[in-house]
């Protein structure tokens, strides 16, 4: 069965992600429109399925679209989905806009799948820092229900989209031509439109806008989000979400605990067969600049916790523009043919 689909943000990062992973797995498209901001209309953009022209998202007739994969924002989403949806398409949404409404399924590929099948139109995308932590927390809740998760993220700049990816490296450039400057504390902020401090040599304990109790939108995402995907708004979650100078690969280091002890060899035997993911032995510490451009997620340091005993440690890493995003989007709209 072939499919007509769309694009809406084709000229963004996680849009042009989107267009390759879509040949890259042989989807099967009868048809691909390409939708944007009315800046970016009118643009040629060459793809697997010939030279296409950007559309104007505000003045685009769905009609006759079978599935639209969303990637430009909330505001965008929240307007221009359910038109999509009224015309007939099923949109998978890479937006945070409708992650938490109860009549929209928040779906991990490979995690919990099972809910996609009560969608009324729309699917949501999580988070890609919560995406990427679901990968190994998912399976191992399976098993034994997790009751407490205590989760450091490492976020890279591609988070950020494409400005994210040019801030670090201008940020780079200019304080990395005085490297004595970075010792001596005597460097000159660069300054950029999208952080609040230098993200070139440094690390930002502040992912996203603040918002409840000093905690960030990205926190507030990785609780919300985890407690919907595995079904237990019960689980106690403390977040902490950092921004760090690498393109792409979320890493996440995260303790979790659960509702009986989870022994190391138990839970070793458990991630090495996820789907979707590698388990690295000690002596392999996968990274960000390891997950850039594949889609497994990579998962290592697992250990049991010495504080408390009972729960396991572990590292995630991800690409946040693959399974963080355009990936997962493409194996729900996968999903969606085969129900």
């Amino acid at each position: 069965m072939s499919v007509s689909v769309a694009i809406v943000g084709a000229t963004g990062a996680v849009g042009g992600t989107m267009r390759s992973i879509l040949a890259e797995r042989d989807f099967p498209v009868s048809e691909l429109r390409l939708l944007a901001s009315e800046r970016s209309a009118g643009m040629v953009v060459g793809t697997p399925w010939g030279d296409l022209i950007v559309e104007n998202l505000a003045d685009a007739d769905p009609a006759g679209i079978d599935i639209a994969l969303f990637s430009a924002g909330g505001g965008r989403s929240r307007e221009h989905a359910p038109r999509f949806v009224e015309a007939g398409a099923v949109v998978i949404d890479n937006s945070s806009a409708y992650r938490m409404d109860p009549d929209v399924p928040l779906v991990v590929r490979q995690v919990n799948d099972a809910a996609i099948k009560g969608h009324r139109g729309i699917v949501a995308n999580p988070n890609c820092t919560t995406m990427t932590l679901m990968m190994a927390a998912g399976p191992l809740h399976t098993v034994s229900p997790i009751i407490r998760i205590v989760a450091n993220s490492y976020q890279a700049t591609g988070g950020s989209g494409q400005r994210g990816m040019e801030v670090l490296t201008e940020e780079t450039l200019a304080l990395g031509a005085d490297p004595d400057a970075l010792v001596s504390g005597e460097w000159k902020d660069p300054g950029n439109d999208l952080y609040p401090r230098p993200i070139g040599f440094n690390v930002i304990p502040l992912a996203g806008p603040l918002g409840d109790q000093g905690y960030t939108d990205e926190e507030w995402k990785l609780v919300n989000e985890t407690r919907k995907i595995l079904s237990d708004p019960a689980i106690s979650i403390e977040p902490t979400c950092v921004r760090v100078p690498t393109m792409v690969g979320h890493g996440v280091a995260a303790t979790l605990y659960f509702e009986r002890p989870m022994p190391l060899v138990e839970a070793t035997a458990i991630l090495s067969t996820a789907p979707g993911t590698q388990l690295w032995s000690d002596d392999r510490v996968p990274t960000p600049l390891d997950s850039a451009g594949i889609d497994d997620v990579l998962i290592g340091r697992v250990r049991q916790t010495i504080g408390k005993p009972g729960g396991i440690n572990l590292w995630v890493v991800g690409d946040n523009l693959r399974k963080g995003a355009a990936l997962n989007a493409v194996q729900l709209a996968e999903l969606v043919l085969e129900l």
